[in-house]
C-alpha cells in the first residue's frame, strides 16, 4: 500500500540509500511511487513486485543494523513467490542491484505471460491439500498454485478450468475465492516467462546466502549456488510449497520466525501451520 515503510524511510539514512539506490537502477522514482503513490499506478506489477522487494530489504537490515531490536544473525532464510527473491538477496546470496534487476525481469515477463493465455486463480479454503490435489489432476488445466497452510491452497488454471474447479471444491464442502489477478500465476501458464527469467538468473552471480535458503520449489533448505539457481527459475511454473517449508523448517528447529515485509501475511500462514511457534514482525 501507499506509504508503505515510511516510518523506516524517516528514520533511518541507509534506508534512503536503499531508496535512492533502486530509483538509480531502474531509471524511475520507485520511491515516490512507494512513499507518495498513486496507488494505481503501484498496483501495477512491474511496480509492486520491485516495491515489496525494495521494502522487505530495507526493514530486514534495520532488523539486522539497529542493536535496539537484539535480532541475532537469522539461522535460515525463506520467501513466498516473489519473496524468495528478497530472501536470498537478504541472505547474500545475490546482490541488492542483482536482485531488484531479477525482480523488474520476473515481474514484466509474468505481465507478458498473462496477455498471452486466458487464465486465472482461486483460493480454496477448508478442503485438505490431499482433496485439493486429487481433484485437480480430474481437472484439465487446473494446478495447485501455492500451498499457503493447512485449509487454505491457491489454484491456477485457465478461466474455464477454474470456474469448473470451483463449482466441484464447494460440492465438496468447501469455499472457492475467485481471484483478482491478471493470471495463473506458479502454473505452466507461466512457461514463457520461466524462459524469460531462466536466461537472466544464469547470468546472475549467486554466491553462497549466510545461511540455508528454504526454497518454493521443494521446500527444502539449500546453500549451493547451482541449486538456488535452478529453484529460483523452477518456481514460476511449480507450486509455491509454503505448508511444507514451515514445517521443514520447524523440524530443524527453528522457534521463531520474523517476517520482513508490508504486512503480516505470512505470520497468519506460519500460526494456522504451527500455532507453537513464535512470530514477529518489525
Amino acid at each position: 500500500s501507499t506509504g508503505m515503510a515510511k516510518s523506516f524511510y524517516d528514520n533511518f539514512n541507509y534506508v534512503r540509500t536503499f531508496f535512492k539506490e533502486a530509483d538509480d537502477l531502474l531509471n524511475y522514482s520507485l520511491s515516490k511511487l512507494v512513499l507518495e503513490g498513486p496507488k494505481d499506478e503501484l498496483d501495477l506489477t512491474e511496480n509492486t513486485q520491485p516495491a515489496i522487494f525494495l521494502v522487505g530489504y530495507s526493514i530486514f537490515h534495520v532488523l539486522k543494523r539497529e542493536t535496539s531490536f537484539n535480532i541475532d544473525a537469522a539461522n535460515y532464510f525463506a520467501g513466498h513467490s516473489l519473496g524468495e527473491f528478497s530472501a536470498v538477496t537478504c541472505s547474500g546470496s545475490l546482490s541488492f542491484e542483482e536482485g531488484l534487476e531479477l525482480v523488474l525481469i520476473r515481474a514484466r515477463a509474468m505481465q507478458n505471460a498473462c496477455k498471452n493465455n486466458d487464465s486465472t486463480m482461486a483460493a480454496i479454503l477448508a478442503l485438505s491439500d490431499e482433496i485439493v490435489d486429487e481433484e485437480c489432476k480430474k481437472i484439465n488445466n487446473v494446478v495447485p498454485a501455492n500451498y499457503n497452510c493447512p485449509g487454505q491452497i491457491v489454484i491456477s488454471g485457465s478461466n474455464e478450468g477454474i470456474e469448473k474447479a470451483c463449482a466441484i471444491f464447494k460440492d465438496k464442502g468447501g469455499k472457492a475465492i475467485p481471484l483478482p489477478v491478471g493470471g495463473g500465476f506458479h502454473s505452466p501458464y507461466m512457461e514463457s516467462a520461466r524462459i524469460e527469467l531462466e536466461d537472466a538468473v544464469n547470468q546472475a552471480n549467486i554466491s553462497t546466502p549466510s545461511a540455508p535458503i528454504y526454497q518454493n520449489y521443494d521446500a527444502k533448505g539449500y546453500s549451493k549456488p547451482e541449486n538456488i539457481r535452478n529453484n529460483l527459475i523452477s518456481q514460476l511454473t511449480s507450486p509455491v510449497r509454503w505448508t511444507q517449508s514451515v514445517n521443514n523448517m520447524i523440524n530443524d528447529n527453528v522457534k521463531v520466525f520474523i517476517e520482513c515485509g508490508p504486512g503480516r501475511v505470512l505470520q497468519g500462514l506460519v500460526k494456522k501451520i504451527n500455532r507453537d511457534s513464535e512470530i514477529s514482525s518489525l
